[in-house]
């Protein structure tokens, strides 16, 4: 393979695109967490939150965070009526302000480390 078609160590665009978007998922569940612990989020309001910063969710990448995120026990789901029809809200669990916690410490470090290399 030609060095051109190499991004980074990575064989092609679309695998480095990938661990991009990984990279910004993680970025995306410290969102997400930070909000649930200031208040209970739905999904139709975290993505206009997060569209706010940046990030576009399409609903089939957003909905699965916000399952995986309650499977893993770091938010929790609470079922409310809004307008006659079913909304699902979601509000950090104990576990999830331990977790956002310590990202928030290495967060820090992080943003230290790497501002500092500037």
């Amino acid at each position: 393979m030609p060095k051109s078609d190499s991004v980074a160590g990575h064989s092609t665009v679309e695998e480095h695109s990938k661990l991009f978007r990984d990279l910004l998922l993680g970025f995306v569940k410290i969102h997400v967490l930070h909000h649930a612990s200031v208040d209970a989020i739905y999904g139709a309001g975290i993505a206009a939150e997060l569209e706010g910063h940046g990030y576009r969710l399409s609903p089939g990448t957003l909905y699965p965070l916000l399952h995986n995120l309650e499977a893993a026990r770091l938010v929790a789901r609470e079922e409310r009526i809004v307008e006659g029809k079913i909304r699902k809200y979601y509000h950090i669990t104990p576990l999830g302000r331990q977790a956002l916690d310590e990202s928030r410490k290495k967060l820090a470090d992080l943003v230290d480390e790497v501002l500092a290399a500037r």
